[in-house]
Order: structure tokens, then C-alpha cells, then sequence
């Protein structure tokens, strides 16, 4: 495929003159192109692109002659014919100066070595001296609207409605003409030979030209009417001629035929292009597909372009160029799919939004290998008089503009060939190549992602020039390729012709070698090879007799230099079903049948050449192997040394084919893409030919097919299939504006924008499970889809499936008698990302799409209680967007209340935030506004910590006064304000009331760290709720059980007394030993594991010290006050730190200083009965 590059290069002529250049014509080899002026004819080499000879007419032959029109080359390149204004058809000798005589020769530095060892080599790189002789003109009386080169013959056609046939050595008595009331016209040639079925009468061609595989002109009348003119016999005569019209067509006004896949291209006034073929059957001209630009991606010129002016195939028939009056270029492919054009975009407007005028095009030409297009922009001719160059603009000065290309021909790869450079898609070099992986491999991410997830860019191979001159196009000296190259393990095979030998080969090269015959394994062949291909071990080459020759490949290990044996295994002759060698485009074999009476085992079936596949014309035809009769089967027996199988006479598979893609690898995983026949077919997007399987390995139904074709659509060309990671790679054009240079002055070439080209892919996957559920193979569709439930995009499939038909069917005018979306749904039930699915589907459809959706899927209430029920909270919150959208308020309300709780239970902050929004939007009447996400961390997420960083609690600071401290943490729940005020501060304490009940509930459970987190995440007022909560939840009952609890929340080991600590206070007696006793039996044993006895024991041994004497030394002030009733004390709770425990960082940042407020509101009395809460100590804890 090609895809435009760069900007486009200007030709210069060295030769200054007042007339301008309006028409090009390139030889048939497309080495040379003509170039004409009014009066001037001048020739130019192909590459390098310079003028070689110019024969400028005198002004009496112009007077004579008129002026020059049109131009056509003699096939051998020997002579052109120039049409002249007043019906003269002027012939040019093109005479060669000598085999040595060059104009241009390119200059090489000293000891260079040049070896001369080709014909032709010499003539390739140096542009020869050529001269231009005129021979004796022919008046043919009447204006020439259009000139064929046929063989021998050049046809011309007058406007007095003949067709002339002159030769073209100029014999006066080797011309004779065909008046075209004589041609007998109809809608067939079955009816044609009645007599003439049209009134030609005053009608002429307006412009014709030859198709070699069609053996017939294509032709377009003055009145606009198409049709195509053929021989019944050998000879071009009036009595031999038949015509078809093509019926409905009256604005035609140019025409391109189309060799290789027998199609013709009509131009028509209304700025279509309709593409007709010729029935096999009757002869009739048929409609193929029309190019036309779309309202959808065009809708400010699609019907503003005027009638077609020019139409060109290009060398290779895979793409056409079109422009029109109005200018512009557009590029298709050969069955409809747009590739670029030059009329929307960055080729339109400028960067300012400002319109850009197209450049009009009045000839245009491919050059050899499709490389450049040439290109001659302006008026159709015409002086430019007095007027200066510099005073016409840019737009509108006749010059000649070389456009780049580069194309794809292979369809392994994503690789791109220029004229001198290789783009390459490499993959990750860390991961294995796709063309080596194992197909076994079980890894999530097969081989072929490497590939896409690579590297962005391309990597370009540079040709070198030196190399370039002496060999382009790019081949061997002493050989040129014929039939292609393709790898086969480490070997290159090559179909060539031997120049020395003059002897068409097959050829080995081995890779890790140098490019040399000695290196090689050589084996001749009886005919031409065209093409070339390969199948595991063996070759496929289809020659210039119409037949077909499969070859088997094998390494010679007992040879000391690595190199491979080529053995003869069988030769099928086609020549009864292919009219014409060139009509085959590809040709493929593999293991993919029919699946008709098949005995094959199907690992055993992966690895056999079952079948042959032909794309003759765009028709792809099939040839397997005939397994009707007997067949003997010897495990034993090399494949080399069994006869194989004749093929079955071919079948259609399907039409308009562009590309074929099959493997021969195989992955019992994933047998429905590996089995399967990919295809290309252009407008028409993508066919694949599914293989159908049983499962469970059940019999299959006798009834049933065990294939199936399924058409899809992509938004890309595609380039190569990656057929286990179920993705199509391509490449598209990227534009790069460049306004360096701006007024009149400015070179045509600016007003392009730069070219590139960028690497793209699609997923296709769920095109296809649609296909197949509209079928009712649901069965299939999810064996496909559960064999791709690996992928890391399947959630993304499963997603654009329900989209697709959802906006289908949502949309659509007429009712749908049976709507596919039920059954899509039910589909995606099979999955456990069904939830999921479906809540971002409708969050990325318009709104009134969603009771259509969920008429189908499913209440959204009853989805959301899915969604809880499963602990997929952030799922519940998309529905939870949902339902206020389709929902009452209170609806809404009740169901973020369930969600709410439930993320507080969880810890879920950043959803609890939200959710905090989201009630008071509730409240606030902002309902249909969906609570925005945001993509940093809120205030409120640090507002606890904050507070107890910027504050050290004091003993004479009451509770009450840090209520109106210097943070307001009530703020941080962004509270609106407003006219709603009412309703806010009533949706502030229904929030407030939530928070306080789940503060509560986290207190009567111990759950001190949770506390804290809570806190610093949401902003609640701890210190003035403890305050409330004093003398109900705060009031430890059994303080045993949260002190155990307490230092299991934080993994603290429980204080060691050692014995010198413990006894020395208790020897007077002062003491009760029922204090120390139940503190060494309050000791878990569980909770020591983590800490080192030693180092544990010798740390806490001073503070236990000075702990127990600070008790002593206040144990009378106790005393005397438990004597007159029980009052508040303070307790300090000292928690231990070994090496294996330390306060960390985010431990102090997030809760650390929200729950030691908290742990000092816990009091003990000196019986350990039931602590109160009492007044707060200051403390200060820093992290280590």
C-alpha cells in the first residue's frame, strides 16, 4: 500500500522559455517521460529526474501543425506520437547517440572499482544522449481528442467519430478507419451481434484507452455515455468490433484501465469515480464500487469538486490517483479503501483556520517502481506573456512537482519500502521476535504484542547511494529477481533470471553468509517464475505457462558449508481456469480447507499443505487436496518419498480481495484465529474465514458448516494481521504544518505540509463476536471469546461490542424487529467483568441512550447491589452516577447512604470523599451535575493530621476552646453555600450523623487506628466528639480487653517488668501485688513474637523503673483521695520500642497523632475497675 512522504521536489528545467508545460506521458517502462509545451517536446530521465532532449517546433510547422495536445510512446520506447491541434499526428524518432555516449554520468572517487558485467548496466545509472528526429506527419483531417499505443498500431480518435489505426513506421497506405456508427453496441455481447443497437450519429470518443487482459478499449463519448469496444477475432477491423454500454451514465469524461485485476475507472462530471469489470458470463459491463469522497470525513468539499479530470493507476495496479477540476489528489486503493487526500486536513487549512486554495493538477504521471508521481500544476497550457514569473502566484505557475511515495508489500510485517530506505516495525528486543516465538507459549501476552508495544518509531535502513546508482532498481549484478524473495528458516530464497547463463534459477543464499553464488544452492527452472511463497518446508512458485510447481526444502547436514537441497514434488497446470499469467496477484499455500469429508487430526492437519490459494483478479479461488479416495497413510514414510495428493478443481471463496493472510503456526488455545483465513477486500473492509469447532469435543451436526465467512469494518488499511493477540497493524499519514515562508513567493512545495508516517492497530476482536451472535452461534462466540479472555485489552472488547449495537439500535429510525443488544448482553454475563462493562458503556453513550441500554441489561438499582454485594466498590460508584441521572433524589440518597457506609467500613477514603460531595450535590439540588473525580489528593486528606501536627495538647487547655482552634475542619468538606442553605445544613447533619455513628461503631470495637485514619482522611472533629462521647462510648468497661486490643491495632509488644523493677517497689508493702501480678498475666505471649527478649528487656528496663517510681511517689496523694470517694487520675501510658518496632513515618503522617489524643483520654483507676474519660495530658510523640 502507499502512503505519502515528505514534501514534494519541484523539477527545474535548465531551459528557459516563455511556454509553460501542461501535459506528461511517461515510456512504457517508465524510464522516461515526455513533456509537452505549445510548441516544445522535451524528454526527461526518470532517475535522475533531468531533461535530456527538447525539439522545439518552428514557427511555420506551428502554423501548419497547431499546437501540441497529447503525446503516446511506441511500447519499445523507440518513437513518440505527439497529436497536433489541426488533426496532424506528428512521429518522433528517438535516437540514441551510442551505446557510449551518455549526457549525465556520475562522477565516483579514485580506485573505485566499475565493473561492467550486465547488459543494460551502464545505460541504468547514466543518463543517456538522445536525440529527437520528426518523420513525415499524418493529417488526419479532422481534431484528435485521443491517442492508444496497441502493440504495433496506434489508434487515434477524431471528433468526426472515426477511429484511425496507423502504424508506427508511418506507411503512407498502413492506415484505415472505423467509423463508430458501424460498431454494433448493446447492453451485453450476447445481443450485440443483431446489428447496432445505438445512434452514434455525430457522437465521438472523448477519451479511450487499451486493456491487454480485457483485449478492448474503455471508452468515453462526448455525450458522456461509457462503454468498451472489443474484437470478436484477432483483427482490429469495422466488421470484427463489437461494443457494451454501461447503462445510466451520461456524464462520463475520463477513463483508466486497470491490467492486473481487469478493471475500469470512469471519471464523471459529478465528481464521481465508477469502477466497471466485464461479466465473464455475458459480457455486460458491471458495476464494481464507486470511489467518491464521504460527507462524514469531507463535509465542506465532497460535492464541490467537479467533474473528474484525470485518473491513474499505478504501476502495480494497486492504487489509483484522482484529481478534479477543482484541484486536489486523492488516493484509493484498487477496491475502494481511502488512503489520502489533499482536499481536507492540514492540506486545506493552515494553522490560522484559514483556507488554502487545492493546487490544480493538468497532467499527471506514476514513475517506474511507483516511487513518485509527477505531477504538472496550473493552467492546461498557455503562455505567460509580458506577465512575470514573479507576479503570478504560486498557486498558479505551471511547474513540474515530484511527489514521494512509500509502500508495503509484505504481509508479514508491518514494513514499508522506499526508493532508497526500509521501514521497520521492530517489536521490544527484549521480548521474542513473533515470526520465532514458540506457538506453545501459555504467557498472557503472546507473541505478537511485542510488536505493537514496542517501539514507537520506525527504524530506518539507509541504501547507500553509491550502491543505488549501480543497482536500481535494487538487484544482484548479474541477476534480477522475477518472482520475489521470501525467508525460509535461515536461508533466502529467490527466483531470478541469470543474465550470463540467460536461465530462470531458484536460489538459496544463507543469511549469516555473504551475498555471493558461491554461497548459494542454485536449481533451474523450465519456466519464468512470477511468484513465490512458502509453507513450512516447502515452496510455491506459479510461473509464465499458468502452472503452479510446489517445491520441498531440506538442510544438508553432511555438508561442511550450510546449505539446502530443492526437489521437484508436484506441478499443477491452471492454464484452464487463468486467462492471463498477470491477473494473479498472490499466490499462498496452506493448511486451510473446506473442511468437506476431512479425516485429518487437527494438530496433523496444521501441518500439511492442504490447499492452494490464488487471488486471480481479486477473485480468490481455492485448490485443496482430493481426499474422495483411498488413501494409505505410513507415519513412517518422509513426506519426500510419498506421492501427493492431486487438487480438486478450484472453488470461489470471495471477491474484491486485496490481501490474503494465513499462518502455519499452531495453539490448540487459540485454534479459531490461528485456523482461520484473514482477508482484505477495500471498501468492503475485512472478510475472515472462521473455522466453526464443537465443543467439548462433541460430535458436530452433519447439518451444520464447519466454516464461516464474516464480513467487518476497520478504520484502518490493514498491513499485518497479528492473528494470537487478535489485532490488525497498519499505517496511516501524518501531516506536519509548515508556514516557514509566507506571500506570493511562496514554493508550491510549502504549501504541502510535511508527510509522515505513523505505526497504528485495531482490535477486531469484538467485530467478530457480533457476527457470529447475530448468526445465533453463540456457542462459538464464546469459545472464541473465552480463548482471548487473556488478553490485557479484552475488558476494552467486550466494552466496544455493547457500544457498537447499542448506538446501532438505540439510534435507528426503523424499529429492529429483533434487536441484538438482549443477546450481547446476555453474553457478556458469562464474564466477570460484566458489571464493568456495562457501567462504562453507558458512561461514555449520551444519556438518552441509557433506558435503552438498561432495558436490556438490567435495572441499574438491581446492578449496583451487584456491585456491593461483590465488594466492587468503584464500580457501584459509576452506577451510583447512574441512578442519579435516572432516579428520584431520594433514590440517589439511598443508595450513596449503602455506598457510603459500606467505603467507610472498608477504608476506602478517596471514595468516602466523594461520596461526601456527593450527598450534599444532593442536598444542594445540583443532582444533575455528576460529582467531578479528582486527579490530586483533597485538602480534607490531610486535615486531621494537619491539626494535631500544628498543635500540642496541653493539661490546662479545655476540650470546649479547641472547638474554635486554628483550623475549621468542617470546612474541608467544601460545604456549599447559597440560597440552599436550609437544605445544605440539613444534608451537613445527615453526614455528621453517619460519620459519628461509624466513629462510634469503631470505638466500641477498639479499633483506635482506624479511628485515627478516619479522622485524618475526613477531616472529623475527634477531640470535640471524644468530649461528647465521655461518659457513653468513650468508657472503657473492660480495659484488659482494649488494652490487649490496643497493642495488637499497632503491633506493640506488651511492657516487660524485669524482676529488679518489680520487686524493689514492693518490698515495703505499700503497694498491692495484685497490681504487678495481673500486669505480668495481662501478657500475651503472641504479641512478643516479633520482638527480641535481650534487647527488649534491657530497653525497658529504666523507663519501667522510673514508671513505677513515678506511681510511688504519688501512691499517697491516691490514697487519700480514694478515701473520700473515687476521683479522676492521670495515667501515662508508655508504649516500648525495640528495633523491630518504631513509629514510621506514614504511620505518624496519616494516624499516629489522631489516635495519642485518644489513648490518654483512657484513665485506670487504682482497683483496675472502669476508667473515665478525664482531662488531657500534653504529648508530644515524634517518629523515628
Amino acid at each position: 500500500m502507499y502512503f505519502l512522504t515528505g514534501w514534494p521536489r519541484r523539477l527545474l528545467s535548465p531551459l528557459r522559455s516563455a511556454e509553460v508545460p501542461f501535459h506528461i506521458q511517461p515510456s512504457s517502462q517508465r524510464f522516461y517521460f515526455a513533456v509537452l509545451s505549445e510548441t516544445q517536446l522535451s524528454v526527461w530521465f526518470g532517475r535522475p529526474s533531468v531533461l535530456i532532449v527538447s525539439y522545439i517546433e518552428s514557427a511555420k510547422a506551428a502554423a501548419q501543425f497547431g499546437f501540441y495536445q497529447q503525446a503516446e510512446w511506441k511500447p519499445d520506447d523507440s518513437m513518440i506520437a505527439v497529436a497536433a491541434a489541426n488533426g496532424y499526428v506528428l512521429l518522433f524518432d528517438v535516437v540514441s547517440a551510442g551505446e557510449d555516449k551518455f549526457l549525465y554520468e556520475p562522477v565516483y572517487p579514485k580506485g573505485n572499482p566499475r565493473v561492467k558485467v550486465t547488459p543494460g548496466y551502464k545505460e541504468e545509472q547514466c543518463a543517456p544522449a538522445l536525440s529527437l528526429e520528426m518523420k513525415k506527419p499524418v493529417d488526419l483531417e479532422a481534431p484528435i481528442t485521443s491517442l492508444q499505443s496497441m502493440q504495433e498500431d496506434l489508434v487515434v480518435s477524431t471528433a468526426d467519430g472515426y477511429l484511425h489505426i496507423l502504424h508506427w513506421d508511418g506507411v503512407a497506405n498502413g492506415r484505415k478507419a472505423i467509423s463508430l456508427c458501424t460498431v454494433p453496441f448493446s447492453l451485453d455481447l450476447q445481443s450485440s451481434r443483431g446489428g447496432p443497437s445505438l445512434d452514434f450519429d455525430g457522437v465521438h470518443i472523448l477519451d479511450m484507452e487499451y486493456c491487454v487482459t480485457l483485449d478492448g478499449f474503455a471508452v468515453v463519448f462526448d455525450d458522456g455515455r461509457l462503454g468498451f469496444i472489443t474484437p470478436m477475432a484477432n483483427r482490429f477491423t469495422a466488421d470484427q468490433l463489437q461494443g457494451v454500454w454501461a447503462p445510466d451514465v451520461t456524464d462520463g469524461t475520463c477513463v483508466a484501465v486497470n491490467n492486473k485485476y481487469r478493471l475500469m475507472a470512469f471519471g464523471c462530471a459529478s465528481g464521481l469515480v465508477l469502477v466497471y469489470t466485464i461479466d465473464n458470463a455475458t459480457g455486460s459491463m458491471q458495476l464494481s464500487h464507486r470511489l467518491e469522497l464521504t460527507p462524514k470525513h469531507y463535509p465542506d468539499i465532497w460535492n464541490k469538486t467537479g467533474p473528474v479530470k484525470l485518473i491513474q493507476w499505478s504501476p502495480d495496479y494497486s492504487v489509483v490517483m484522482v484529481t478534479w477540476e477543482c484541484g486536489g489528489l486523492s488516493l484509493w486503493s484498487v477496491f475502494g479503501a481511502h488512503l489520502i487526500c489533499t482536499l481536507g486536513e492540514d492540506f486545506a487549512y493552515r494553522s490560522d483556520g484559514t483556507k488554502k486554495e487545492p493546487i490544480k493538477i493538468s497532467s499527471m504521471s506514476w514513475g517506474a517502481e511507483g516511487y513518485h508521481l509527477w505531477a504538472v500544476t496550473g493552467s492546461d497550457g498557455g503562455r505567460q506573456g509580458d506577465q512575470e514569473p514573479e507576479d503570478i502566484p504560486a498557486l498558479q505557475q505551471p511547474v513540474i512537482l515530484q511527489f514521494q511515495f512509500i509502500k508495503s508489500n509484505n504481509q508479514e510485517q508491518v514494513l514499508l519500502l522506499g526508493e532508497d530506505r526500509l521501514y521497520l516495525a521492530c517489536g521490544d528486543p527484549t521480548q521474542s521476535s513473533p515470526l520465532h516465538s514458540p506457538s506453545t507459549s501459555s504467557s498472557s501476552v503472546s507473541q505478537g504484542l511485542s510488536t505493537l508495544l514496542g517501539h514507537k518509531h520506525w527504524h530506518v535502513v539507509q541504501t547507500q547511494s553509491t550502491y543505488l546508482e549501480s543497482n536500481w532498481p535494487i538487484r544482484e549484478q548479474n541477476m534480477t529477481v522475477t518472482g520475489g524473495l521470501v525467508w525460509w528458516n535461515d536461508f533466502i530464497v529467490v527466483a531470478c533470471y541469470n543474465f550470463i547463463d540467460q536461465q530462470e534459477e531458484l536460489r538459496l543464499y544463507l543469511r549469516t553468509s555473504n551475498l555471493d553464488n558461491a554461497f548459494s544452492s542454485i536449481t533451474k527452472l523450465h519456466s519464468d517464475t512470477l511468484l513465490l511463497n512458502v509453507f513450512r518446508d516447502m515452496v510455491i512458485l506459479f510461473r509464465a505457462d499458468c502452472s503452479i510447481c510446489l517445491y520441498s526444502i531440506e538442510r544438508k547436514q553432511e555438508s561442511p558449508n550450510p546449505c539446502a537441497s530443492v526437489e521437484l514434488l508436484q506441478e499443477v497446470s491452471m492454464s484452464r481456469y487463468i486467462p492471463h499469467p498477470g491477473l494473479v496477484v498472490s499466490v499462498t499455500l496452506t493448511s486451510v480447507r473446506t473442511e468437506t469429508g476431512i479425516t485429518l487430526k487437527a494438530p496433523q492437519q496444521a501441518c500439511v499443505a492442504e490447499s492452494i490459494l490464488l487471488n486471480l483478479a481479486g477473485q480468490l479461488i481455492m485448490l485443496q487436496r482430493d481426499r474422495s479416495g483411498p488413501q494409505v497413510r505410513d507415519k513412517e514414510t518422509f513426506p519426500s518419498q510419498k506421492k501427493l495428493l492431486p487438487f480438486c478443481p478450484p472453488v470461489v471463496l470471495a471477491q474484491c480481495v486485496e490481501n490474503v493472510w494465513t499462518t502455519c503456526r499452531t495453539n490448540r488455545k487459540k485454534r479459531h484465529l490461528l485456523e482461520a483465513l484473514w482477508l482484505a477486500c477495500g471498501e468492503a473492509g475485512m472478510k475472515v474465514w472462521l473455522p466453526l469447532f464443537p465443543r467439548d469435543h462433541r460430535k458436530p451436526h452433519s447439518f451444520l458448516s464447519r466454516r464461516i465467512m464474516l464480513p467487518f469494518h476497520i478504520n484502518i488499511y490493514p498491513l499485518a494481521v497479528l492473528f494470537e493477540d487478535a489485532l490488525v497493524l497498519g499505517a496511516t499519514n501524518e501531516t506536519v504544518l509548515y508556514e516557514g515562508l509566507t506571500g506570493s513567493r511562496e514554493p508550491p512545495e510549502a504549501l504541502f505540509p510535511f508527510c509522515t508516517v505513523e505505526r497504528t492497530s485495531q482490535i477486531y476482536l469484538h467485530h467478530i463476536l457480533r457476527q457470529l451472535l447475530v448468526r445465533n452461534l453463540g456457542e462459538q462466540a464464546l469459545l472464541l471469546a473465552q480463548s482471548c479472555a487473556g488478553l490485557p485489552y479484552f475488558p476494552h472488547v467486550l466494552e466496544l461490542m455493547v457500544h457498537v449495537v447499542l448506538e446501532e439500535e438505540a439510534t435507528s429510525r426503523e424499529p429492529i424487529p429483533d434487536p441484538l443488544l438482549p443477546t450481547v448482553a446476555k453474553f457478556i454475563t458469562e464474564f466477570p467483568l460484566f458489571l464493568q462493562t456495562i457501567v462504562h458503556c453507558a458512561r461514555k453513550t449520551e444519556y438518552a441512550l441509557w433506558n435503552y441500554l438498561f432495558a436490556a441489561v438490567g435495572n441499574p438499582k438491581d446492578l449496583f447491589e451487584e456491585c456491593l454485594m461483590a465488594q466492587d466498590l468503584d464500580t457501584a460508584a459509576s452506577y451510583l452516577i447512574i441512578l442519579q441521572n435516572m432516579e428520584v433524589p431520594a433514590v440517589s440518597r439511598q443508595h450513596a447512604t449503602l455506598l457510603f457506609n459500606t467505603a467507610l467500613e472498608q477504608g476506602k477514603w478517596d471514595l468516602c470523599r466523594h461520596m461526601i460531595r456527593f450527598l450534599k450535590a444532593i442536598g444542594s439540588g445540583e443532582s444533575e451535575t455528576p460529582p467531578p473525580t479528582p486527579t490530586t489528593q483533597e485538602a480534607s486528606s490531610t486535615g486531621g493530621f494537619e491539626f494535631f501536627r500544628h498543635r500540642s495538647i496541653s493539661l490546662s487547655q479545655s476540650a470546649d476552646s479547641l472547638l474554635t482552634g486554628k483550623f475549621n475542619l468542617q470546612k474541608t468538606l467544601s460545604m456549599p453555600s447559597g440560597p440552599s442553605a436550609k437544605s445544605d445544613c440539613t444534608e451537613s447533619m445527615y453526614i455528621d450523623l453517619m460519620l459519628s455513628r461509624h466513629a462510634r461503631r469503631l470505638l466500641e470495637q477498639v479499633r483506635l487506628k482506624d479511628l485515627g485514619y478516619f479522622s485524618a482522611q475526613l477531616g472529623f472533629e475527634l477531640i470535640g466528639w471524644l468530649c461528647k462521647e465521655r461518659t457513653r462510648v468513650a468508657r472503657v468497661d473492660d480495659f484488659v480487653t482494649a488494652l490487649k486490643r490496643l497493642h495488637e491495632d499497632f503491633l506493640w509488644p506488651f511492657p516487660v517488668i524485669p524482676a529488679c523493677s518489680v520487686n524493689s517497689p514492693f518490698k515495703n508493702g505499700r503497694y498491692r501485688t495484685a497490681l504487678g501480678t495481673q500486669l505480668l498475666k495481662s501478657q500475651s505471649a503472641d504479641s512478643l513474637l516479633n520482638s527480641e527478649p535481650d534487647s527488649t528487656s534491657h530497653q525497658a528496663a529504666p523507663r519501667s523503673h522510673s514508671w513505677l517510681h513515678g506511681l510511688g511517689g504519688e501512691q499517697k496523694e491516691m490514697d487519700t483521695a480514694s478515701s473520700h470517694g473515687q476521683q479522676p487520675q492521670e495515667a501515662f501510658l508508655s508504649p516500648l520500642v525495640s528495633k523491630g518496632t518504631r513509629f514510621k513515618g506514614s504511620l505518624s503522617a496519616t494516624c499516629g497523632m489522631a489516635v495519642s489524643s485518644v489513648l490518654w483520654f483512657l484513665g485506670l483507676s487504682p482497683d483496675c475497675g472502669p476508667a473515665v474519660v478525664t482531662s488531657i495530658p500534653s504529648v508530644v510523640i515524634k517518629p523515628n
